[in-house]
């Protein structure tokens, strides 16, 4: 289809883009974006925290590898597996990533607003037209003497029209801008399910090692408390011991007991919360886990880091950053539509009575205009949409600072929790191995008629107390250290800068 029309129909096109590019440029050079220009809030001046890091701290290091995939101090691969099992198959991290995909999509829509729009059509049309009387022979010549007439005829068209609406002042701009903005807090969002998705992980893998320590623990003191009721059991026939003394080994030892469905539970639950954070059904993880393994043991020494740099690096305030600046140019979108708007037109089109005529010998029309809406009378609406607008700002504002002050929060809380379970966890270890030489000297002495029966099982509910909270303590410390590098914003390293790009492009 080289035909004479359709090179017009190209010279039409070229004179209308011609038209457009001019007009664009004068746009370019001559518009300014109304509303207010953006500006970021300061953040805090904190120099260091309020609670010293713990002891063994290592100098802040903002981009330290070790905070970055802070989970392989733990040297622990079942976990590492975990994780990335999680990372690829988690239910809201691909949640996240598809709100990724929806905010770049929609940016590319806020985009597209600057350019012109251009429909081409096309149609056919068959008529028929018929008289059954009613008009006089002599009103239709050529018909005789025939009481009606009929005739039929086709028509055949096919243009192009094309509207651009001038960004004058700013609006389409600042809706460019927003949308921008909410593309980066997406992906910041991306990046904050990330980091609480490994937490999550973690925290529920040390509770599955916890619960399987106090279930050990527990079953050794059983096994113990065992002895002692028939030791009870063996000097009351001996008329050494009464009746009480067996009755107390056997409360105590079904007390022992009694704690083990109630581990069982826990120790359920934790390991189906592990399936589902990995993407997979309740149950699927019960044979993986099912050997007993230590918890994994948190070093000593961790990676610290300053205020300035935990609030730089946190992605929910980068997050609540960005979207306070969408808000901020959505006041200049409310704005500019107060102001008058221009707006171009172009129409190219053929008509021809045979569809095969119509690109060689139709009729050609072609139209360009100019149109001006100018808002006289709304009711206050306009500026009550901008003084929304300035509100939702105040709204996101709040928030922004808000989760500056929560994060520090946050961190200042790991950092005391960290530094308090190690000194918890020190004493327990002596407490431990004084209750169980406190246990031993206790069942030697009853042993020997020295001390009562009470005596044996004062110590014996010291010991089961003092190593499940050891147990638990042991679990904790892992856990703070975990909550603690959650905090710093740690495990960045899992998407790279560009990788949520990749990972969202369609």
């Amino acid at each position: 289809m080289s035909s004479p029309r359709l090179a017009q129909l190209r010279m039409a096109l070229a004179r209308g883009a011609s038209i457009t590019v001019a007009a664009a440029i004068a746009t370019v050079l001559s518009a300014c974006a109304v509303g207010p220009n953006y500006r970021s809030p300061a953040l805090p001046q904190i120099d260091e925290w309020h609670t010293p890091p713990a002891p063994g701290a290592q100098p802040p290091a903002a981009n330290d590898a070790t905070l970055a995939a802070w989970w392989t101090v733990l040297n622990d691969p079942t976990l590492n597996h975990l994780l990335e099992r999680a990372v690829q198959d988690n239910k809201s991290v691909e949640q996240a990533l598809a709100r990724v995909r929806e905010s770049r999509a929609r940016r590319s829509i806020s985009t597209a607003g600057l350019f012109p729009t251009l429909d081409g059509s096309a149609g056919g049309r068959n008529t028929d037209r018929r008289s059954n009387g009613g008009s006089s022979v002599d009103d239709l010549p050529g018909l005789g003497d025939n009481n009606g007439f009929s005739s039929s005829g086709e028509s055949y068209s096919a243009g192009v029209d094309s509207r651009w609406e001038l960004d004058l002042f700013g609006g389409q701009r600042r809706s460019i801008e927003a949308a921008s903005a909410n593309l980066i807090a997406t992906e910041a969002d991306l990046r904050d399910v990330l980091i609480t998705l490994l937490g999550d992980v973690a925290l529920s893998y040390v509770n599955v090692r916890t619960t399987q320590a106090r279930l050990s623990f527990a079953e050794r003191n059983i096994a113990a408390q065992r002895e002692v009721v028939d030791i009870a059991g063996w000097r009351a026939e001996a008329g050494l011991a009464n009746a009480l003394d067996v009755e107390q080994a056997r409360s105590s030892y079904s007390q022992t007991l009694a704690q083990i469905p109630s581990l069982q539970s826990v120790l359920e639950a934790s390991m189906n919360r592990l399936a589902v954070l990995t993407g997979q059904t309740p149950g699927a993880l019960h044979e993986s886990l099912a050997d007993r393994r230590a918890i994994p043991v948190a070093p000593r020494d961790v990676v610290s880091s300053v205020p300035a740099e935990v609030l730089r690096r946190r992605p929910d305030i980068r997050s609540a950053e960005r979207r306070l600046a969408a808000q901020t140019a959505q006041v200049g979108v409310a704005t500019a539509a107060m102001y008058p708007s221009l707006t171009l037109t172009g129409s190219f089109g053929l008509s021809s009575g045979t569809a095969s005529d119509l690109f060689s010998s139709g009729l050609e029309t072609t139209g360009y205009g100019i149109g001006l809406n100018v808002p006289i009378f709304r009711a206050g609406a306009l500026r009550q949409q901008v003084n929304a607008q300035n509100a939702l700002v105040e709204q996101a504002l709040a928030t922004y600072e808000s989760t500056v002050l929560a994060a520090l929060e946050e961190t200042e809380n790991a950092l005391t929790e960290w530094a308090n379970e190690q000194r918890r966890r020190e004493a327990l270890l002596q407490a431990a191995t004084s209750a169980r030489l406190a246990r031993e000297l206790a069942l030697v002495q009853y042993n020997s008629g020295l001390v009562d029966f009470q005596t044996v099982l004062t110590a014996d509910r010291q010991l089961i107390s003092t190593e499940d909270a050891l147990a638990v303590s042991d679990g904790e410390l892992t856990s703070n250290l975990i909550r603690l590098y959650k905090a710093f914003g740690g495990g960045w390293s899992v998407f790279p800068a560009s990788s949520t790009s990749a990972a969202g492009a369609p």
